[in-house]
């Protein structure tokens, strides 16, 4: 049986289940594409973390570097000064198989992770933090910024050969002023979000494809959760094996959050009902809303190297918070 349930503007309804929109090749041939920012000019900004680099694609498919980052850069978002702040993991070691680009380990060169702050009229690049309360960070994943001049970004941790780093979320000035370590010893933490009115952090954990919430308190400060052995409060658990990635938030409060094995988008409703968007994918990294009514997807396939373009049934928010 088929469910139907209404869109998030109230405008007729929408059923469950797998969901198939008309969508197009963008760009391939990119080295691990991921944290894809649309641009007012209808290019996009993406990171390469096998190339290590920031770069543009135009609508065309044209790809140039605008920066090198050097270790591996990740998630990206527009700061409020107009520069873009990466999240660079420090890098992976790399392996192929059957014609799909995968990380699978730490390389003997990684020091550190950082946050790297790149000027796009000159492409220049600086580090901005490495550390969080005498702490090397480990390998920063995704970040999105809110209405006060700071941002939250995922640490995902970092493998090592018998174990693996745990991850954290932290809170950070954009200005390079302040860090704090908000959640640590989490499983795996990678996209991160907030809901329209910034008032509720989102975050999708990798390993067991679960999304967490937390509310806000005020700017950067994180109320405790309702369960003590519990992060935050458990938004959405996948019933199947798949691995989730980076998140984007729609203008209605679902949660979109790409997912590796099956890759797609899982759309997750308020209340818990989802549905998935298939791409022809092993993975589907990211995603980024965009155009002039924000209902134009763009999402990476990182393992094909490939950017998909797709139109949205909804609008969804800008990387960049704003206040409402």
């Amino acid at each position: 049986m088929t469910r139907l349930i209404p869109n998030q503007d109230g405008t007729g309804e929408m059923p469950m289940g797998d969901v198939t929109l008309d969508m197009e090749v963008v760009a391939e041939g990119l080295l691990f594409p991921e944290g894809p920012i649309a641009m007012a000019d209808g290019s996009v900004l993406l990171v390469e973390i096998q190339r290590g680099t920031l770069s543009r694609v135009d609508p065309d498919g044209k790809v140039t570097v605008v920066a090198d980052l050097g270790g591996g850069p990740n998630g990206a978002a527009l700061g409020p000064d107009g520069a873009v702040y990466v999240c660079n993991n420090g890098g992976f070691t790399w392996t192929e198989i059957a014609g799909a680009l995968i990380p699978n380990g730490t390389p003997d060169e990684y020091v550190t992770g950082s946050i790297q702050r790149v000027d796009l009229t000159t492409g220049a690049a600086s580090v901005l933090y490495d550390k969080v309360d005498g702490r090397p960070l480990r390998g920063p994943n995704d970040l999105v910024f809110d209405a006060h001049g700071g941002f939250w970004f995922t640490d995902h941790g970092k493998p090592r050969a018998d174990h693996s780093e745990h991850g954290a979320i932290c809170y950070a000035r954009a200005d390079g002023s302040a860090i704090e370590l908000a959640i640590d010893h989490l499983h795996g933490p990678n996209g991160i979000g907030l809901s329209l009115d910034g008032t509720t952090l989102y975050w999708a954990e990798t390993p067991t494809s679960r999304v967490w919430s937390r509310r806000l308190t005020a700017p950067g400060k994180l109320a405790p959760p309702d369960n003590p052995l519990m992060p935050g409060e458990l938004v959405f658990a996948m019933p199947d094996y798949r691995l989730f990635d980076s998140l984007k938030i729609e203008q209605g409060g679902a949660v979109c959050v790409g997912s590796l094995v099956q890759g797609g988008i899982a759309v997750i409703w308020p209340g818990g009902d989802w549905d998935f968007v298939a791409l022809p994918e092993v993975a589907v990294t990211n995603l980024a809303f965009g155009g002039g009514d924000l209902r134009t997807v763009w999402a990476t396939a990182s393992t094909s190297g490939r950017l998909y373009r797709m139109r949205w049934p909804r609008p969804g928010l800008r990387l960049e918070h704003q206040a409402t």
